[in-house]
């Protein structure tokens, strides 16, 4: 069994990317886990990897947590069946939206105020582009923030077992209430994946000539535009009245961009565009830097390595036996040469001593 306060068994419905990187995490932690799917082949896959065990309906098996882990659409009446059916496990889902949720369960006859106390809405910030269960990970949730969503009427006992699952997975804590939450995945999550779908969808006629030029701006900027889109259409109607505000603003700044771009040479336009591109500088400042810890400005440094095999393990391991830490790295192959650009990420204090390193080992540092 786990050391921690959480002790199983667990029940896991959905064997999606986030229910099976749940449960396989937990069973790494020494944790009992049951699954169910309505899909019998995501089940399958999910037990497959050692996920867990096949958990059917009208058995003996009581979990003391129940993890949800469906889709938004059907999570309220999922929750409701699982608080009825163990009257005594503390139930929880990972959905991406939490005040929808809390307000259809609020909304049914038949969930009692003293079954809802034992329920607890919990959103895992990680994912990946890819979905179901082969794409699961049990590291999924490491190092990444696990928002526990208490309603007023949730027990302490509940709280704390919302609490644990995050730990046991190795994720950090987060106590939010549902509009706060809401909000907050409404600026952070949901709306990059609309700009970046709708970025995206601006390529489906481009000329392939021009998609050949293409670098690793675009591929960050349209990187989660390849996310599931039946997904996504559930998590954003289930939220769309905290996103309504920020798509009216970014409306209101592409107006204002239109208005000086149709006169980019007229007086004021190019201070206003400098205001726009300098407040996106002001913003992109403001995000966490590593670990969490505040905004860091780091130094590049670039070098071109050749496309073989073991070329960017060597370089990081010359890093490392020069006793430098890479803060960040980026890799971008050039268009018809068989070389790459790896920029890599470090302190300003040790730039220089890297690129005198690296260049005493006759690797190529673009100066």
């Amino acid at each position: 069994m786990a050391e921690g306060y959480l002790q199983g068994p667990v029940l896991v419905i959905g064997t999606g990317l986030l229910g099976t990187s749940a449960a396989l995490g937990l069973r790494a932690a020494g944790i009992e886990v049951g699954l169910r799917d309505a899909s019998p082949t995501a089940q399958r896959i999910a037990v497959d990897m050692g996920a867990g065990f096949l958990a059917p309906h009208g058995t003996d098996f009581a979990p003391s947590l129940v993890i949800v882990a469906t889709p938004p659409d059907v999570t309220p009446g999922i929750i409701a069946q699982a608080l009825a059916e163990f009257p005594d496990a503390v139930v929880i889902d990972l959905a991406s939206v939490k005040g929808s949720i809390i307000d259809a369960l609020k909304a049914y006859d038949d969930v009692a105020e003293a079954d809802l106390a034992r329920y607890v809405g919990c959103h895992p910030m990680a994912g990946r582009e890819k979905s179901g269960p082969a794409a699961a990970r049990g590291a999924l949730f490491t190092a990444s923030p696990w928002v526990v969503v208490p309603h007023e009427g949730s027990t302490s006992h509940a709280v704390k077992t919302a609490k644990s699952v995050g730990l046991d997975l190795g994720a950090s804590i987060t106590v939010m209430d549902a509009e706060t939450h809401d909000a907050a995945v409404a600026l952070i999550s949901h709306f990059p994946q609309i700009a970046s779908s709708l970025l995206a969808s601006r390529l489906l006629n481009a000329p392939a000539s021009s998609l050949a030029l293409a670098g690793n701006g675009l591929r960050d900027t349209t990187r989660i535009a390849a996310s599931d889109p039946r997904l996504w259409i559930q998590i954003l109607a289930h939220n769309a009245q905290q996103l309504i505000p920020i798509l009216e603003g970014l409306q209101s700044d592409l107006d204002r961009l239109l208005v000086t771009l149709r006169d980019p040479f007229a007086s004021g336009a190019a201070l206003d565009l400098a205001e726009l591109m300098t407040e996106g500088n002001q913003g992109q400042a403001r995000i966490p830097g590593k670990h969490g810890a505040p905004p860091q400005s780091f130094a590049t440094v670039s070098v071109i390595v050749n496309d073989e095999p073991g070329q960017v393990a060597r370089l990081l391991t010359d890093m490392g036996e020069a006793g430098i830490n890479m803060e960040d790295l980026r890799m971008e192959h050039s268009s018809g040469y068989e070389v790459g650009l790896v920029e890599i990420q470090v302190l300003p204090g040790r730039r220089d001593e890297l690129v005198s390193v690296l260049t005493g080992l006759d690797w190529k540092v673009v100066q």
